[in-house]
């Protein structure tokens, strides 16, 4: 007999766990189904069979389609507001690391939904489905860009206040300059190349 006997397993834990992994499921069935059909045409019990669950038990972790959608945004925004920060924690130039930041945050990660036969419909949905999440991240990505911006100013030794400037000044005009240029132009490589003479303006800002 062993004298070291096995660790209970924590039930709290576990239970957690398994909530997790069946919300992951949920969701990445209803994204599956947005994407094919859109998402006014989707229901409820549609997204039930993508997740193999019955609908009494999709019930259980969401109350209608407009939940699963914001549990849907919620995540994009949680893994795009990661990948912006870590490129901008990388080494490596401003004007590349900024870059990399906005391409991750703001082209990359939607690209499949924009490039899908019902992307248009789904990412307008955000306006009223997502509102007040996508103003929170925007509010958020804007400080780590200006902390970014305020960091290589310093490190220049760039007076931007004798400019009547502002890091605050220049992150607005990068965030205003991205929504404006995505607006006019669906190519996600055009919009790369539209983001780097953006990026290009505020470097030469910081330059001594």
């Amino acid at each position: 007999m062993s004298r070291h006997p096995r660790q209970a397993e924590n039930p709290v834990a576990s239970d957690a766990t398994a909530e997790d992994a069946k919300r992951s499921r949920i969701l990445q069935a209803a994204m599956k189904v947005f994407l094919a059909y859109g998402f006014s045409r989707v229901t409820m019990d549609d997204i039930a069979k993508a997740a193999e669950m019955s609908r009494p038990a999709l019930y259980l972790v969401f109350r209608n389609k407009a939940d699963i959608y914001q549990a849907i945004a919620a995540s994009l925004v949680a893994e795009s507001f990661g990948k912006a920060r870590a490129a901008l924690a990388a080494e490596g130039t401003f004007a590349g690391r900024m870059n990399a930041a906005i391409d991750s945050c703001m082209i990359s990660i939607f690209s499949e939904i924009a490039a899908s036969p019902h992307g248009a419909e789904i990412l307008d949905a955000k306006s009223t489905l997502a509102a007040d999440l996508l103003l929170s991240w925007k509010r958020d990505l804007g400080g780590i860009i200006r902390d970014a911006i305020e960091a290589e100013a310093e490190r220049n030794g760039v007076d931007l206040a004798a400019g009547e400037l502002s890091p605050e000044m220049l992150s607005q005009f990068l965030l205003d300059g991205i929504e404006g240029m995505k607006s006019r132009l669906a190519d996600p490589d055009q919009q790369r190349k539209a983001v780097r003479g953006l990026v290009k303006i505020v470097e030469r800002t910081l330059q001594p």
